[in-house]
């Protein structure tokens, strides 16, 4: 069980430090992109995770160690996706007037986020084969 904790945790401290590098980004717009970039690219990811261990059962008879899934989808994934950041600044963009980006912010967020997931799972298949 220690084990797993420390996959989770090590995964985690990978995805925070990944996140906070993505935020230095500069931008010019009231767009997060950093933000946006950050959970696209989560979600590809645990996409295609999932999807890879699934088919990687599926296909070879085998399975990926419990610990690295802990490792990259539990721990990287969940210390690198920000979805109380996306939250707080959708809120934020409405509090300082930006009512139009307020709007397309999360639509853009929900929509490439369900997309990016399943191009990681059409990925995952890809490779497996």
């Amino acid at each position: 069980m220690y084990k797993n904790i420390v996959c989770v945790a090590s995964g985690g401290a990978m995805g925070a430090v990944l996140r906070y590098c993505i935020s230095l980004i500069p931008s010019d717009t009231d767009f997060p992109f950093q933000t946006f970039i950050t959970n696209i690219t989560g979600a590809l990811a645990i996409g295609f995770i999932t999807a890879f261990a699934v088919l990687y059962a599926e296909r070879t008879a085998g399975k990926i160690p419990i610990r690295l899934l802990l490792l990259f989808k539990t721990g990287f994934c969940g210390g690198f996706t920000t979805f109380s950041t996306f939250a707080l600044e959708t809120v934020t963009l409405f509090e300082k007037g930006y009512r139009n980006t307020g709007f397309i912010y999360p639509i853009m967020s929900l929509l490439a986020g369900v997309g990016a997931v399943m191009l990681g799972e059409f990925l995952a298949d890809l490779i497996i084969g």
